[in-house]
Order: structure tokens, then sequence, then C-alpha cells
């Protein structure tokens, strides 16, 4: 137990996978939460998180003899025993990728302790760490990060991803400050793996695209007989889903298990007869039909485990966390299914999230400490737990680049110019406070625009966010006016809830809607708040809350009071494979570099038109439609 006054911190660390971050707990209170890419610039930078558990320390200012533990989101010794037990069941099959991982385990990842404790060090020289490294099993990091933070004194846990040790999937029970494991689904067995292939074979990136394949499910026509084929192939070839929601993989279509890549191409192409797509390359009604087709199977999985979850616990609660917890459409389906009375889910349920989890173990599974519920929610204070820059900062940003801004000394006058300006259609980045945790922009670094203008998807899209044209953007709604644009108008504060858009405010869509192209279907307004609305009349809804976020509140405030609409178009402060921005010199050359026309630094308004001229000039508007 911990006694006395001192203070405890406790330093949780994700790393070596994707999405290494760090996070720092002050007496159990999450103090401090970093991604190691925002600093980096690198996406989902993998690297020991050196700059993220820098800042931690030095935000919080402490240095490494001051923590009381220090916490890794894995056990190695697990995973290569998985590893070695799968190269074996698979010999001679696996030789090549053996010969290419064993050379990492036997110089570093066996001995991860000691590296771990040289890259503090080097981190963060002075003072020695004073205490050893500590190591949960990663699905009890997932399944802490989820119940731990959330506001239910019990509740069920899911956690689902690609693979951890050897668990892929785990069902558990929380109460008070315990938490009980009941079931797991073992390797190679893995929706999440599933999902990763399906990925990779429509041209996307593992471990970044499968939200892409989310975002273009609906796309696919389900009425079509190639959906229906395809949704047959992949239920009697491909995979098994039992009662309990536990998946089989038929390992002879799949080559993760101890091969180097995710699918066995040829056997795929003669199973669904289309071969896999070369990234970058247009995509066709076959790959929608494809994605929709694994949608499905992964929202019935995922219903499953629930319905699991709750004939073990019997609870009215459920948790979520894990890579795909970030499943928005999935998860919505949980919850209308009535399962639970509730559902809560990790802002950041991927890898960076085991940072959390495995130093809320420690404090309450090592330190034997109460949780601590206020009743006024979770425990995430918004998930603004990352950096954030002084009025100082912020002006010496402005000097180095040579910047010209108007400062507002009153915010609601801020407000009512922005406002003014998303109204007549400009696209605004909007850099305020403290930085998101988890993989969505939740107002403090977001670029905005007027969901009820039908070219909004498109200008966006293309010239500031460089991406392709099918992916959907998110409406930020007032929380107190949610109910009046969507169904259920439940509260979403991190945009990991779908909703239905309010039939009232639908538009009748043409007979022949189905049949047009990707481009036709995607520009066709489908209703009164076009940009945000999917080809199925959802919406990645997100809640603005005035206790969490006031300053983003009083912004949509101010929308409203001009324009009767309390929504608007929130998108990530990012252009096409770069992190969210971190600081305000991020946020500028990310405004420079695109075609965005204003960006408010704090209280500070610049317009693009009264910039000096930026070395690397955005892309042509011409050049960009080209690519459409």
């Amino acid at each position: 137990m911990v006694t006395g006054m001192a203070t405890t911190y406790i330093l949780g660390i994700s790393a070596y996978y994707h999405d290494s971050a760090a996070v720092l707990l002050r007496d159990g209170v999450i103090a401090r939460a970093a991604h190691e890419e925002r600093f980096t610039r690198r996406k989902h930078d993998a690297a020991f998180p050196t700059e993220a558990v820098r800042w931690c320390l030095d935000a919080e200012g402490i240095d490494l003899s001051c923590l009381r533990h220090v916490v890794f989101y894995d056990k190695p010794f697990l995973k290569f025993e998985r590893l070695l037990e799968t190269y074996y069941g698979f010999a001679p099959a696996g030789l090549t990728s053996f010969l290419c991982s064993m050379p990492s385990w036997l110089k570093e990842k066996l001995f991860l302790r000691k590296v771990l404790e040289d890259e503090l060090a080097r981190a963060c020289p002075g003072k020695p760490l004073a205490t050893e490294v500590l190591f949960p099993e990663h699905h009890l990091s997932h399944a802490a990060s989820a119940f731990y933070p959330s506001p239910f004194r019990s509740a069920a846990i899911l956690t689902v991803d690609g693979v951890g040790e050897w668990t892929t999937a785990m069902l558990g029970f929380g109460e008070d400050a315990a938490i009980t494991r009941l079931a797991e689904l073992p390797f190679p067995h893995s929706l999440g793996l599933l999902y990763s292939a399906f990925t990779l074979y429509l041209g996307f990136r593992v471990n970044s695209g499968e939200y892409k394949v989310m975002g273009l499910a609906p796309y696919g026509d389900s009425e079509a007989e190639q959906t229906r084929r395809f949704e047959r192939v992949l239920r009697e070839e491909l995979a098994q889903v039992q009662p309990d929601g536990s998946v089989w993989l038929n390992q002879d279509y799949f080559d993760y298990a101890a091969g180097l890549r995710m699918t066995r191409d040829q056997r795929w192409e003669r199973l669904f007869g289309l071969p896999p797509r070369t990234p970058e390359s247009e995509l066709e009604q076959s790959h929608m039909n494809l994605a929709l087709a694994l949608q499905r199977f992964t929202e019935e999985v995922m219903v499953a485990m629930a319905g699991e979850a709750k004939r073990l616990t019997g609870s009215s609660n459920l948790v979520l966390a894990g890579g795909v917890a970030l499943n928005c459409v999935a998860n919505s389906k949980i919850l209308g299914s009535g399962l639970f009375e509730d559902l809560w889910i990790q802002p950041a349920s991927g890898d960076a999230g085991g940072a959390l989890g495995a130093a809320l173990a420690c404090w309450h599974l090592v330190l034997q400490q109460p949780r601590r519920l206020d009743g006024r929610g979770d425990a995430m204070a918004g998930a603004f737990l990352g950096p954030a820059f002084s009025r100082e900062d912020l002006e010496r940003t402005a000097r180095r680049h040579q910047a010209t801004g108007t400062y507002y000394e009153d915010f609601s006058a801020l407000c009512e110019a922005v406002a003014g300006h998303l109204e007549q259609g400009k696209v605004v980045g909007w850099f305020q406070g403290a930085l998101e945790w988890g993989p969505r922009a939740l107002g403090n670094r977001s670029i905005l625009a007027d969901p009820r203008d039908p070219e909004t998807q498109r200008v966006l899209n293309l010239k500031t966010k460089f991406r392709e044209s099918f992916r959907p953007f998110a409406p930020a709604v007032l929380a107190e006016d949610c109910a009046d644009y969507f169904s259920p108008g439940r509260a979403s504060p991190y945009m990991l809830l779908v909703a239905e858009v309010a039939p009232e405010l639908r538009r009748s869509l043409p007979e022949d809607f189905r049949g047009k192209s990707l481009k036709d279907r995607l520009y066709t307004p489908r209703s009164s708040l076009p940009a945000i609305t999917h080809l199925d009349f959802t919406a990645r809804l997100q809640t603005v809350h005035r206790e969490t976020n006031p300053r983003f509140w009083g912004l949509l405030q101010a929308f409203k009071r001009r324009t009767g609409v309390g929504v608007l178009v929130n998108t990530s402060f990012n252009v096409r494979g770069e992190p969210i921005v971190c600081s305000p010199d991020d946020a500028y050359r990310c405004f420079m570099r695109t075609h965005m026309d204003y960006l408010v630094l704090g209280d500070t308004l610049f317009d693009k038109r009264e910039q000096p001229p930026w070395p690397e000039p955005p892309p042509s508007v011409e050049d960009l439609k080209n690519t459409d």
C-alpha cells in the first residue's frame, strides 16, 4: 500500500510495435499523456517514446528518481514464447520470418528491462531511475485502460485487437478496483488480424488504414449478388464465428503467423475472384462490396462477444478497448443491441492506450489503491492530456514566421469572427489548449468547416487534407442539441460512436443512386448537413460539452447564433500521412502548406491572404482536382 504524504508517480510506456506513447499518473490521477508521433512527426511512430516521456516528466517538474514505478504495456517473454511455438508449429514454412525476427529478439527484446532503463536514462539524464520496470500482460493493460477511467463502479470488459502475447480478445469483469479475466481468444485466431488482412488486400496500410475500410464499407451494395457471395466466402472459407463470438480463421489463407505477409494473395484472388488492390489505384465497386462484407462480419462478431460478456457477468455496463474498439460502427451496433444499458470506450483504444492501462493496473492492482468515482463522468478530463502552450509561446511562433494576425482580448468576439468566416464557407484551423489523447481531434487541434455546404467534403479532402475523396467527416455538435440532429442523441465525447442523421434533415436520393459512380454518389447531398452525412445517413459523432471544452463549445454557440445550426465539421489538424499537429509551429506550417483560409492560435486569428510567402506552397487546386 502507498503510505505517507509523498506524491506517487507512475510512468506507463507503450513502444516497439506501433503508436508508442507515455502516460504519467499522479496519485492515481492521469496527469499527462502523449503519443510519440506528435513530437517526432512520424505517423504511428513505434520507437521508444523518448520525447513523450521527456515531456511528461518536464511538464510535471520531476525526474526519473521521483517515479515509484515504470510500467511497460506487455510481457516480452510471453510474446517470445508465442513466436517460438508458432514458428515450431508452422515449420518449415516460417523459416524466413524466423531468421528475420530472431536477431532483434536476441539482441534487444529479450532484455527489454535493460533496454527500457537505458532509454529512460538517455531521455532524461541526471538522477537515475530508482525503481524496476513492471510488465503486465497486453490485454490486462487494455482492460485497465477501459475500466479504471470509466464512470462505472462495475462493468463487463471486452478487449479486441490483433494480438498481444497470446491473446487476441479478452472478456472480463471489473468491480471497484478489481479486474477478473473470464475468457480469452488465443492466437492465431483474431478478429483484429482478419480486419488488417482485408485492409492490406484492399490496398491500405495495416495498423493505419483499417478506419478507411470502415469508411469505405457504406459504399458497398448490400443488395448485390457479389456482396452476398463475398459474405458467404468469408464465412464458409476464411472465418467461422461461434455463438459466443469466438472466431476461427483458416490459416491456409493467411501468412501472418509465421510468414512475412498478412495474406496468401493468390489463394485470396481465387477465393474472391478479385486481385489485391494496388495502393492509390482507383477504387471499384467490388472493393466497396468486399469492405461491406468484412464490416458486417466484424459487427456480428463484436455483438456476439458483447453478448457473451453479458452472459458471463450479468452487468448492465460494458467497457471496450483494443484496436478493434476504434471501429465506431461496430461499437454502435453493440449499443443498439440493447445488451447493455451503458457503454464506455477508451479514447486511445489502440496500443498507445496500453501505456495508460499499464500505469493504472500498477496503481490499482500492484499498489492496491481504491478507485475514486465522483459521479461526474469519466476520468479522462475530456482526453485533453497533452502539451499546451502559453500566450508567449504562440507569440514567439508568430514572430518566428513573421506572421500577421489579429489578437482578440475578448474570446467571445474571436468566436463571432471565426463563426462568420465559417458561415461564408471558409476553412479554419483551430488550435487551443492541451493536445488530445487518442487518434481523434476533439476541438483543440481541429480543422473546422460549415457542415451545410455541399462543397465542404470535396474542399476539405482535396484542398486541405490531401486524402481519398471517399473519406467522411465527423460532426461536432453541442451536447445539449445533439438530439435535434442525430438519433440516438446520446453523449459521444470521443468520436467513437455513430448516430443516424435525424429523418427530418434527410433528403431523398435519386432512384439510380446505387448505380452511380463513387464520385457522383459521394457528392450527392443526402441531408441538410451534407458534409457530415455518410452514404448510409450516419455520422461519426462528437458531442461537445461546456464542462470539458468551454472554448470549442463557445465557438459552436457562436456559429449557432449566426446560422441556427449548432454543428461544425471537425477533422484532425493534419494532412494525409502526418500526425495531428502538436505545437503552434506545426499548426502554422500545416496552415501555410494547405489551402486553409484562416488559422486560430489561442486568441489570435490569422488570415492566409495576409501571411508572407511560404517556401513550400500547397499543390495547385487544379492539380488536386485532377486526382479526385
